[in-house]
């Protein structure tokens, strides 16, 4: 069985077996795949690990692509490893990070990952630690109530993949054909996404995804950011806290 749900930010909740029975059934070889937004993987604290540890005694194996919240400077210095024919981290045994711009064959069926998007709660700006008078500029913004992020503490510019990710997507969608079962990202292309707010602004991520949009062929593409729980378009499935069986 392969499940897929949408962001978790750090709350992993829903997999409680009162929340998610159909787990009982489950084994190694079965998977849920969260899309985006992990965020458990942040500051390594004790409580962290102890969700990580909980995630590694399920029945199931977790699988995951990275959103905009995550903390990159850790994820980045993981080791890599190759997993179902694509690169991985792995965060716990049967706990893996599915890199961007790969593609996995997990019980025949083939999968295309390309994790990242543009924080939106970041309208008031992002403080750099090491910017003259970050402190009053810090407390000012959290007495004003002000919507911003501070660069590597809850804010990383590898939110959006780099030019060798997106080389990377590329010679891995030539490589199978540009032909793939399903699609798993964090963000939507932007046409899809101007299905839930048309005055949606795209970006690097978004473009590209447009372009991957149009020449793949696929079966299903789903995602999360968007805080939802919608059928976008005939192949387009937006994803938040709802858990879902593609197989």
């Amino acid at each position: 069985m392969i499940w897929v749900t949408g962001d978790c930010h750090g709350n992993f909740q829903r997999f409680k077996k009162e929340f998610f029975p159909e787990q009982a059934g489950m084994t190694r070889d079965d998977y849920i795949i969260i899309c985006g937004d992990f965020g458990g993987l942040w500051a390594g604290t004790p409580e962290e690990e102890h969700w990580l540890n909980w995630l590694e005694r399920k029945p199931f194996t977790t699988l995951w692509v990275d959103g905009n919240h995550e903390n990159f400077d850790r994820l980045n210095s993981l080791p890599v490893h190759d997993w179902h024919g694509g690169k991985v981290h792995c965060i716990r045994p049967h706990v893996l990070h599915l890199m961007r711009g790969q593609c996995y064959d997990i019980d025949g069926y083939t999968f295309f990952t390309m994790g990242g998007a543009s924080s939106h709660d970041i309208q008031d700006g992002i403080l750099d630690p090491a910017a003259p008078n970050f402190e009053e500029k810090y407390w000012f913004k959290r007495r004003t109530r002000q919507h911003f992020r501070v660069k590597g503490v809850s804010w990383w510019p590898e939110e959006l993949p780099s030019d060798e990710e997106y080389l990377t997507a590329l010679e891995t969608l030539e490589r199978i054909g540009w032909k793939v079962d399903y699609v798993i990202t964090h963000c939507a292309p932007t046409s899809v996404a101007q299905t839930i707010d048309q005055d949606y602004e795209s970006d690097s991520l978004t473009d590209f995804l447009e372009m991957v949009n149009q020449r793949l062929d696929f079966h299903y593409w789903l995602c999360g950011h968007y805080h939802d729980n919608r059928k976008l378009t005939e192949k387009h499935i937006l994803l938040w806290e709802q858990i879902v069986q593609i197989i």
